[in-house]
């Protein structure tokens, strides 16, 4: 008989488990851990959501919804795009509501790709960008970006890695890991490569609500691009509910009725009770207005804090993650994480799993109480002293 391992499907097997899961994992079960880790708000999601979903189950709200997702929802969402960025989706047929803006990636890349074409992502980057692009059977095409240019990618960087196979571009800014943002000017020269080489783009803008300084830029809103570009979004971070398992795509009606095909298959429909409660939450930007004000505190402090240690870091921009050099500590990054872990409690993920030009960084997410961070810092400081 053969063994077992050898049944599983070869792109799976050789695709690396998510190395953000393996500190998380481990830190669940050491008491006294400071997880900077996954990025996750502390908050908890605001009582007028919680209560809305409350509500609905107490009024027997259930069952399933349609696959797009219920309309008041997708209405609301309209409404709140095109107020925040110009663009008009309409709410049958150009937004689908997904579960997790990760399902909705996912869906983007399984609806667009063949067997063998390409997809260009700049990194470091999310970790499931590589790897959904090889489970829709594409060639994931890395664009390395560094702490020189702010982690920004260039238009040209992107126009080089053009071939004949390229079908796509992923975006993702404000970015994780790097917490790195692109103004209009970048973004609209980005746009130029896309019209002159016909492609399209999936935009990952998850954390465009936590920008701290300057305006985010919708990709879609840029000249030409609302029909080539499927807009991802969600309620995770802006509104603290990870947990409620909540994402869109928008976008062009046939590249979403592609997306709702296999999603109709897969997942049937994202949970009512999440999207009673995103109804709700579509209505708190003051709460939004306090977390994001809060994010920016911790986000001084920590930059601050690792640059006075030692720790070169780039001020991030957006998102909630810090991303410092470890370079002079003469450790790799998987070793530095998994050291200050075991010695101080102190969770980090390594830059590597973000892409090979991350190595040397390590992500520090500020998405934790001050006290949580300040003694956090109080721990590398003193795992630092120890290494001199």
């Amino acid at each position: 008989m053969s063994r077992m391992s050898d049944r599983i499907a070869e792109k799976v097997r050789r695709i690396k488990g998510s190395g953000i899961r393996e500190f998380f994992d481990i830190a669940q079960r050491m008491e006294g851990a400071i997880s900077l880790g996954v990025g996750e708000p502390d908050f908890v999601t605001p009582w007028s959501i919680r209560e809305a979903c409350i509500f609905s189950l107490e009024k027997g709200y259930t069952s399933y919804t349609s696959n797009w997702g219920l309309l008041e929802l997708r209405e609301a969402l309209s409404d709140k795009i095109y107020k925040e960025t110009g663009v008009y989706y309409e709410p049958e047929g150009e937004l689908l509501l997904t579960t997790g803006v990760s399902e909705a990636s996912d869906l983007a890349l399984r609806a667009i790709i063949n067997p063998g074409e390409e997809v260009i992502l700049h990194e470091p980057s999310y970790v499931s960008y590589k790897p959904c692009t090889a489970f829709a059977g594409g060639t994931p095409v890395c664009v390395p970006t560094s702490i020189e240019d702010e982690f920004k990618v260039q238009a040209e960087q992107i126009e080089e890695k053009i071939t004949e196979r390229t079908k796509a571009i992923i975006l993702s800014y404000p970015n994780n890991p790097t917490g790195a943002t692109l103004g209009r000017k970048e973004l609209e020269e980005i746009a130029d490569v896309v019209n002159e080489h016909d492609l399209l783009v999936i935009s990952d803008e998850v954390y465009g609500r936590l920008t701290y300084e300057g305006t985010h830029t919708c990709f879609a809103s840029l000249n030409g691009m609302k029909e080539r570009t499927i807009l991802l979004n969600g309620f995770s971070k802006a509104y603290a509910m990870t947990g409620w398992r909540l994402g869109y795509a928008a976008g062009n009606k046939e590249l979403l009725e592609a997306m709702m095909k296999i999603h109709q298959y897969v997942m049937m429909c994202a949970p009512i009770t999440a999207q009673m409660a995103a109804i709700e939450a579509l209505k708190c930007d003051g709460e939004v207005e306090r977390m994001v004000s809060e994010y920016n505190r911790r986000r001084r402090v920590m930059v601050d804090e690792l640059n006075n240690l030692g720790l070169e870091c780039f001020e991030p921009k957006g998102a909630f993650y810090a991303f410092p050099s470890i370079h002079l500590t003469g450790l790799t990054s998987a070793e530095f994480a998994k050291r200050l872990l075991f010695e101080e409690k102190v969770v980090v993920i390594p830059g590597s799993v973000f892409g090979a030009c991350g190595e040397g960084f390590v992500r520090c997410a500020y998405a934790v109480s001050q006290y949580e961070l300040k003694e956090a810092l109080k721990r590398i400081e003193r795992f630092l002293e120890r290494l001199k």
